[in-house]
């Protein structure tokens, strides 16, 4: 039998301290545990990633809530947020706990380069400042005036990564071709910081955040279009804290209303039966579900093919949380959950909106041996193969 373990008032109190007031909501129903998306993956982390434990042991002050692997694991999807019946805010709590190990320089191996580079380049991929725009050096690409409508803001995995760039350069074809008011910085934007925020490096969001929002006050933006719902999420709702206040719009949405005003048209339909996974950043922390939707809706001949969980309860890539550049092992992957279940339902294809989760599901869906049977498409390259 396992000795137990002191509880410590005065633990318990720093840790509200510092960010996790709701613990004490928490009334321990275990509906959190019970519906991660972990539980079904299987392996080592489908049993040892407990949330509902995690919170316990802090609302006690109890050693364990600082587990590394365990605290770690979480995606910061919100599932478990929206199942609570209590509310509490649980991405909040992991991110103020994740803060505690941070600022003690406990910075898990995976993440300590992604925050180094963070700190020493403005992205999280090591890619030189200089070279932020290289995604776009053919394109005619606007930059950003005071007379400009948006502020594009691409994220900084779709300025680095080659595949990414894919889906920066659709967007700006589709807001090209819908004739919106749009422009870019450049240079001088650094990442929007939601990867240190949410594995608890508050600092380096701080320093992030603060430049950019001094940088585009200085420029005038007054509001902002993203390609990623991680910076979306990260503009609209953490931002405002720290003085940046901006209307803030996922690409997704200015479309739609381009095309509702019939200022964008599609040159052809696609009879592909297409399956759509909802991010959890653009969905259930966005709250945005039904643009995709609608604009799938404007190309497909067929009906959208909807997952087994969708909007709301829809289930994470993976990636979520700085799990991006974590390791998981074949078989125990949230993305292979996503991909078996759209190849079930007879997709052919698989579209999603989010840069995170177009890298993990196409990587799942060649780890699953099933690229020939299933292409995974994120909405604006679809969006854009059908463009006029």
């Amino acid at each position: 039998m396992a000795e137990p373990k002191p509880v410590s008032p005065e633990t318990r109190n720093f840790l509200l301290s510092v960010g996790t007031g709701t613990l004490d909501w928490c009334m321990q129903c275990g509906f959190c545990t019970a519906v991660c998306p972990w539980r079904l993956a299987g392996g080592r982390l489908g049993t040892y990633f407990n949330i509902r434990r995690i919170q316990r042991l802090a609302q006690l002050g109890v050693e364990g809530f600082d587990d590394e692997e365990a605290l770690f694991a979480c995606t910061t999807c919100a599932l478990c947020e929206a199942h609570c019946p209590r509310r509490v805010e649980i991405v909040a709590n992991i991110r103020a706990l994740r803060g505690i190990l941070v600022e003690a320089g406990f910075v898990p191996q995976h993440l300590d380069p992604i925050i180094s580079s963070l700190y020493a380049n403005g992205n999280p991929w090591s890619g030189p400042r200089a070279r932020r725009l290289d995604w776009a050096r053919d394109l005619r690409l606007p930059r950003f005036e005071r007379d400009t409508e948006y502020l594009l803001f691409v994220c900084c995995t779709s300025c680095y990564d080659p595949r990414s760039q894919r889906i920066a350069r659709s967007v700006v074809r589709l807001l090209d071709s819908a004739g919106v008011s749009f422009g870019v910085i450049g240079t001088e934007e650094s990442c929007c910081g939601d990867v240190a925020d949410k594995v608890g490096a508050g600092e380096a969001f701080r320093q992030l955040a603060l430049s950019n929002i001094r940088l585009f006050q200085s420029k005038g933006v007054r509001r902002i279009v993203t390609t990623s719902p991680h910076c979306f999420v990260a503009f609209r709702d953490r931002y405002p804290a720290l003085g940046g206040e901006f209307e803030v719009f996922h690409y997704t949405e200015v479309l739609l209303e381009r095309v509702r005003h019939g200022a964008l048209g599609f040159a052809r339909r696609l009879s592909e039966r297409v399956a759509y996974h909802d991010p959890c950043y653009l969905g259930r922390h966005g709250g945005v579900f039904d643009a995709p939707r609608e604009l799938l809706g404007v190309v497909l001949t067929a009906p959208l093919v909807e997952l087994a969980w969708v909007r709301e309860v829809s289930h994470c890539c993976g990636s979520g949380g700085g799990r991006l550049w974590a390791e998981t092992p074949k078989g125990q992957r949230l993305g292979e959950l996503r991909v078996s279940d759209a190849l079930a339902r007879g997709a052919r294809v698989l579209t999603t909106a989010c840069p995170y989760c177009v890298m993990t599901l196409e990587a799942d869906c060649f780890g699953l041996g099933q690229q020939e049977n299933l292409q995974i498409l994120e909405l604006g390259e679809l969006l854009a193969s059908c463009c006029i």
